[in-house]
């Protein structure tokens, strides 16, 4: 079996791992991508992406492609029982990007492909999945399975693990997991637009006594719901994508949103149905030696507020120059203040998270009219425009 040689290996190649590939083949770095799945990128699942992740693709210039072909979403609208509580803009939230784009992360990471295809051609191998590393001194010996079933080496000056919440590089390093789990469980769905053509490019939250229904925009006249549902089996068992969603479960979601929000999505165009728990994981450490984590191996937060995905962009965007330096000098970390400064990140979008998650729990009338007050007071003070930035994930 023959050792190919890299610069850097990352392992996954989901979002934030073709990201931190692509920034590095941009700085000249000879890079190897190590990605399980066979086949294109599919499904939904994330879509928001933030001003400071639009700010760090411009280093690609991915920033413009993705912005063509995105919805920019400008407001965000709470609402309950009927009633309009207030309204947060996004236009003080950036300098360079005063609003959230909506993309579908398949085509997301299809952008990202192609950008890594253009700065180093192959650079991206499919089908391949790790099952060993070494870690030695000045490398790090990896092997695999490759797309025949046979087996794949590689020696690489460093290497990261961008393998999602179920790392394997983070179990292979002995990296052990704090947090917990959440009680809440959720269902969200793509439908054609039903809303009111002057809601179209806004976020809707509505926060009624039964639970919380989000929505998002997408481009195409579609628009993601997302609620919160009892947990009776609905949310664990819906296709993500590359299946048709079964449609029974479509209709009950169709339902839930009508119920609470006085808006009926219709059911027969539903294109996509996922249902996910909430838990909340940091890694005991980001990395050791010349192997470090990113995004969700890294960290594992709640999806409401849709920060993950951009929370991994970022740790990509704060590693590439240093491992850009380590490649170039020979010298290897460790690297403790972004270790520190990625999970510090990592417990302030957290618990931003648990807050949205507590205000879209349900409540009794009382409660709940106390919720709405709460919301109307914050919403119409001055200040509001600092909240928008909260969301916008300027503080990144």
């Amino acid at each position: 079996m023959t050792t190919e040689r890299t610069d850097v290996l990352v392992v996954g190649g989901g979002p934030v791992g073709l990201f931190l590939a692509a920034l590095l083949a941009a700085r000249g770095v000879d890079v190897r991508v190590w990605e399980r799945r066979s086949g294109p990128p599919t499904g939904s699942r994330a879509i928001g992406i933030h001003p400071p992740s639009l700010d760090a693709f411009a280093a690609i210039e991915l920033d413009t492609r993705v912005l063509a072909e995105a919805t920019l979403v400008r407001t965000g609208v709470a609402r309950s029982r009927g009633r309009t509580l207030g309204t947060l803009t996004f236009d003080r939230a950036s300098d360079t990007h005063p609003y959230v784009a909506t993309l579908d992360q398949h085509r997301t990471e299809e952008l990202l492909r192609d950008r890594l295809e253009q700065a180093d051609p192959g650079a991206l191998r499919t089908g391949t999945t790790l099952t060993a590393l070494t870690r030695h001194r000045d490398h790090v010996d990896a092997v695999g399975t490759g797309p025949d079933g046979g087996s794949v080496a590689l020696r690489a000056a460093f290497l990261v693990g961008a393998d999602g919440a179920r790392s394997v590089v983070r179990d292979l390093l002995g990296i052990g997991t704090s947090g917990r789990d959440y009680p809440d469980r959720y269902v969200m769905g793509d439908f054609a637009d039903p809303e009111d053509p002057a809601a179209r490019t806004a976020a809707l939250v509505d926060v009624g006594p039964d639970g919380v229904v989000e929505s998002f925009p997408l481009p195409r006249g579609r628009r993601r719901y997302v609620a919160l549902v009892p947990d009776d089996g609905f949310s664990g068992s819906a296709a993500a994508g590359g299946t048709a969603p079964d449609p029974a479960r479509a209709r009950r979601l169709a339902g839930i949103v009508s119920d609470r929000t006085g808006v009926a999505p219709d059911p027969t165009t539903c294109s996509m149905l996922s249902g996910f728990r909430v838990r909340r994981r940091a890694a005991d450490r980001v990395g050791v030696g010349r192997v470090v984590l990113v995004g969700d191996a890294a960290h594992e937060i709640s999806p409401i507020g849709g920060q993950g995905m951009n929370l991994g962009w970022l740790d990509a965007a704060d590693l590439a120059p240093l491992l850009v330096g380590a490649v170039r000098t020979g010298v290897a970390g460790p690297w403790p203040a972004y270790a520190e400064r990625r999970q510090a990140a990592a417990r302030r979008a957290a618990r931003q998270a648990e807050a949205n998650m507590a205000l879209g729990r349900p409540l009794d009338p009382v409660r709940t009219a106390g919720r709405e007050a709460l919301l109307r007071t914050v919403l119409s003070l001055p200040t509001a425009h600092g909240l928008a930035r909260l969301y916008a994930m300027r503080w990144a």
